[in-house]
């Protein structure tokens, strides 16, 4: 038999574990190294627009886009992104046009588009305006008719039976092959020209998860010691900004926004996304968010196809959470049509309906620190609300500067409160009226409604 106070103190240990197993705290999520990438000042708080050149106007030049600088400009965009603009490979073509992506020259411009020299004044024009140009480049294949097919055919993978290969069903182009080192080189310094001959400011990188991330580490070493630039890569694989790239693509973000406006997700599903962010990708990365862009309009619908009437909910979402917002050609003039992505499909312009939307978005992320990019910008907090699921609050703060943003993802009126601590008033951006928010404040949202409301 146990002494009596032996058990007395076993009684005591096992309340002394028990009350530090209630009292602990959830560990903090372990967020990866910082990146390496060192942002240029003016992406810090930078907007994008996606420039498809050949549907731009009816013309299809960069004569003819030239003219709208001033517009967009107006409109707040910083950075410029020309879809690419060499000459497409008539071998294997597709359609009467071909692909954008189907490149037959790495160091000219596509004749319909123009020659060179108007390239350059484009460009020039650009930097008069205080905005920057990227233009799109294909690093992991080339058209069937590249020259480099017959005069370096080491530099493309073949299989088996060494016959070179086409990535996917892309029948039009073939892959070049990595493992070769001299193409790397090659790859390199071709970029580099446009640097040089153009004075661009940096590029997008197309399916850039199919290259080795080794090559984009040596290259972006190599770019920034002709130019510093700025990089963004079309993919979303967290590794590629430990060391290349300023932005990449939240495809998984678009992705579930989609399935929010059709009531497959949720909030919660955006708060998991961002929180997968946070301990993926390294600290200070940027991920670019949008609700269109070439490949959305063109294969999967356009916003209002895919967002219906929670389109604009959404896309003032993209420009409160964290990175850097796409408007992708035509969106500002509340475009509604699939384009034709091998033959000439001008959009129709109409009268721009949504400018004044999209400059109240770019003002409020360029006017306020929380909504900045990368390390300039504040983290993502969830505001509780008692309908967290249908319903979702957002706090971004930066030293003395706050935003939040209350979006109702449903097409029903929703009524709430608010359940975590907050106070303070604050002001609604596009109606300018004073919201005073306090714990178990009652509010509702129509439809679709959202709130952006800011404390400086």
């Amino acid at each position: 038999m146990k002494h009596p106070s032996i058990l007395i103190l076993g009684m005591i240990v096992m309340l002394v574990l028990v009350a530090f197993a209630c009292t602990r705290t959830t560990p903090e999520k372990v967020k990866p190294a910082p990146t390496t990438v060192k942002n240029l000042e003016w992406v810090k708080n930078a907007v994008i627009y996606e420039v498809n050149v050949r549907q731009y106007s009816k013309e299809g030049t960069f004569n003819a886009f030239a003219k709208d600088l001033p517009r967009l400009k107006s409109l707040g965009i910083d950075i410029l992104w020309l879809m690419p603009i060499n000459p497409i490979g008539k071998l294997n073509r597709k359609g009467p046009l071909g692909s954008y992506y189907s490149v037959q020259d790495y160091k000219a411009v596509n004749p319909e588009f123009g020659n060179m020299d108007d390239f350059k004044n484009l460009v020039k024009k650009v930097h008069e305006q205080g905005m920057k140009i990227i233009i799109d480049w294909v690093p992991n294949h080339s058209s069937w008719d590249n020259p480099m097919i017959k005069e370096h055919p080491e530099y493309y993978l073949k299989d088996s039976t060494g016959k070179m290969v086409s990535p996917f069903d892309w029948t039009d182009v073939v892959r070049f092959d990595y493992n070769n080192a001299d193409m790397r080189k090659w790859m390199i310094e071709t970029m580099k020209f446009w640097l040089t001959e153009t004075d661009i400011d940096g590029f997008r990188c197309d399916v850039a998860h199919m290259v080795p991330v080794s090559f984009w580490d040596s290259c972006r070493i190599e770019l920034d010691k002709t130019k510093l630039i700025f990089f963004l890569a079309e993919a979303d694989q967290p590794f590629l900004h430990a060391n290349a790239f300023d932005a990449s693509y939240d495809w998984k973000f678009h992705h579930i926004m989609n399935q929010t406006a059709k009531g497959k997700k949720n909030a919660n599903d955006i708060t998991k996304h961002f929180n997968w962010v946070d301990t993926a990708y390294p600290q200070g990365s940027i991920l670019m968010q949008f609700t269109s862009n070439h490949d959305e309009n063109s294969w999967n619908g356009t916003e209002y196809e895919r967002m219906g009437d929670g389109a604009k909910t959404f896309a003032a979402l993209t420009f409160i959470v964290p990175g850097m917002p796409l408007i992708y050609t035509g969106q500002e003039s509340g475009f509604n049509r699939r384009l034709k992505f091998f033959e000439k499909d001008s959009i129709d312009w109409k009268d721009y309906p949504l400018t004044s939307f999209y400059q109240k978005l770019i003002s409020i992320k360029k006017d306020n620190k929380a909504l900045w990019n990368g390390f300039a910008g504040g983290s993502l907090q969830r505001i509780n609300l008692t309908d967290n699921k249908h319903v979702m609050a957002i706090q971004r703060t930066k030293e003395t500067n706050t935003v939040i943003g209350i979006f109702n993802f449903t097409s029903k009126t929703k009524n709430f409160a608010i359940e975590s601590y907050i106070s303070g008033n604050y002001t609604e951006a596009f109606s300018g009226k004073n919201i005073e928010l306090h714990q178990y404040k009652k509010m509702q949202l129509a439809p679709w409604e959202f709130l952006i409301l800011v404390k400086k």
